[in-house]
């Protein structure tokens, strides 16, 4: 019997599905920021900057509890479960940050409980990314033959790209010939200016029910991930951790035929055996690459980006920044195929290297241009797509197909919830610390001062991670990940 290909891709399908609501929850926040932000100005509390870094990045405090449990989950309810559950939380979380006020408060008075309970949806919803984020791509590397382990998890990268810009599409849609709220503070202090927030003409509108309906778009794929999860197999090795040997073989054998689907499976047996290895049974070195490799791809700041595109377009005096924030996306999708048909021809090293320098070009390129006066808005946005492009066909996708595939079997669970973890805490930091940091103000610069010195923070950390992977990331290009107790045994 022959391995089907077919069988194979549909698994996979579903299982990125995962990754799309990964980047649709992250990226939801970019178009309704602006409108959330209003609307919590109108209410009985002091809405500062700090409290809209903190409701805009709340979800991410899911993501550490979610990317945190999930080891556990993976381990002892299995992969398939743990992506079930993470797509009720997905759900769940977009019913009710469109809805926050059900059952307890009324709706549309703002409050600081109802920005308590917005931010308690978001972060459900966070969970459900973070149980996603680590497992999707360990399901996937589990299921896919080593040839194809590199291309398959990469897919997951370019679902969370897509989600994104799906959602940049969706909230460009739903926001239509509405504008979006200009916020501007005075003196007489952020309250008192709320009821006159120069809601010019429809702004309004994105206020009270603009951001709701992009939340609440969510649960359309949730739904259906939810449901489509439950009709794919078990992860091979998961089943063979639990005494399952016929039923990962019966996996095994229609995804890569029988002979090859026997030998997969002994070579699993092989190397499952100890299953209670300890975290740092093949050494610490093992667990500080991976814990690195998702702190430099949160710190090259990327999600900065991604989460408020369209403030930054507007700032950069550009027109509609709807407009550009959909283009940026397109951009991110395209580069992400450069990756995908890449990884396995060119490994994972070199364009993590190259990625690291051309993200580093990118970012000194907007600094300068908040240091030399009168260079056209178009620069900065070039040195964006360049920037964000660079960090798609590199630490986008490349992170995740490490992550998944550079731990022994026996410590793989433990040791990649605790990597994504990290993952999720550094984005927390720099999704919540950008916007007090790129509004800092300094002398004659001004509020430039801000803009420079983030992107100048951030092309600095970029030269750093290159460094980082030139000397310390091993290629696996081409090994299976029987071969990674080979790699980290120690001597």
């Amino acid at each position: 019997m022959n391995g089907s290909k077919l069988y194979l891709f549909s698994i996979v399908s579903v299982a990125v599905i995962g990754g799309l609501l990964f980047g649709y929850d992250t990226a939801v926040i970019s178009g309704a920021e602006k409108g959330l932000q209003a609307f919590f100005m109108g209410a009985d509390f002091e809405y500062t900057d700090t409290w809209h870094g903190i409701t805009s990045s709340s979800a991410l405090i899911g993501c550490i509890i979610g990317s945190a449990i999930s080891g556990y989950f993976a381990s002892n309810f299995g992969r398939k479960k743990s992506l079930f559950w993470a797509g009720v939380c997905f759900f769940l979380s977009a019913l009710g940050s469109y809805y926050p006020e059900f059952l307890l408060f009324e709706y549309g008075v703002p409050s600081y409980n109802l920005l308590l309970m917005f931010n308690f949806y978001r972060i459900l919803g966070g969970v459900g990314v973070g149980l996603a984020s680590a497992i999707c791509p360990m399901y996937i590397a589990e299921i896919a033959p080593s040839n194809l382990r590199g291309t398959l998890v990469s897919w997951n990268q370019f679902a969370i790209i897509f989600g994104q810009l799906v959602v940049y599409f969706v909230n460009f849609m739903i926001l239509g010939d509405h504008i979006a709220p200009i916020i501007e503070k005075s003196a007489q202090g952020i309250n008192e200016i709320t009821n006159g927030l120069l809601l010019a003409g429809d702004s309004n509108w994105s206020v009270t029910t603009g951001w709701r309906l992009m939340f609440g778009s969510e649960a359309i794929p949730a739904g259906l991930f939810t449901l489509l999860i439950l009709l794919v197999p078990e992860s091979p090795r998961y089943l063979v951790m639990c005494g399952k040997d016929k039923e990962a073989l019966h996996v095994l054998e229609r995804i890569n035929g029988s002979e090859r689907g026997r030998e997969t499976l002994n070579d699993i047996k092989n190397t499952i055996h100890e299953k209670t290895e300890r975290l740092f049974t093949y050494g610490w070195l093992v667990i500080f690459i991976g814990i690195m490799l998702s702190v430099f791809q949160q710190a090259v700041g990327i999600n900065a980006v991604l989460y408020f595109a369209p403030r930054i377009f507007e700032t950069m005096g550009m027109g509609n920044p709807m407009v550009q924030t959909v283009l940026m996306g397109i951009v991110n999708i395209l580069f992400t195929l450069l990756a995908i048909f890449t990884v396995e021809k060119w490994g994972r090293k070199p364009l993590l290297i190259y990625g690291s320098i051309g993200m580093a070009i990118g970012a000194f390129g907007v600094a300068l241009c908040n240091v030399v006066a009168g260079l056209p808005p178009i620069i900065a946005v070039i040195s964006i797509m360049v920037y964000s492009a660079s960090f798609m066909f590199s630490w986008g996708p490349i992170c995740w197909v490490l992550i998944s595939e550079i731990f022994p079997n026996t410590i793989r669970g433990a040791a990649v919830a605790i990597a994504v973890a990290f993952q999720w805490i550094f984005n927390f930091i720099v999704s919540s610390t950008f916007l007090p940091m790129y509004n800092m103000r300094l002398g004659e610069m001004g509020d430039k001062f801000g803009h420079m010195f983030a992107y100048a923070l951030y092309g600095i950390i970029c030269v750093i991670a290159a460094i980082f992977v030139w000397k310390l990331v091993p290629e696996t290009k081409g090994k299976t990940l029987e071969d990674m107790s080979k790699l980290w045994k120690k001597e």
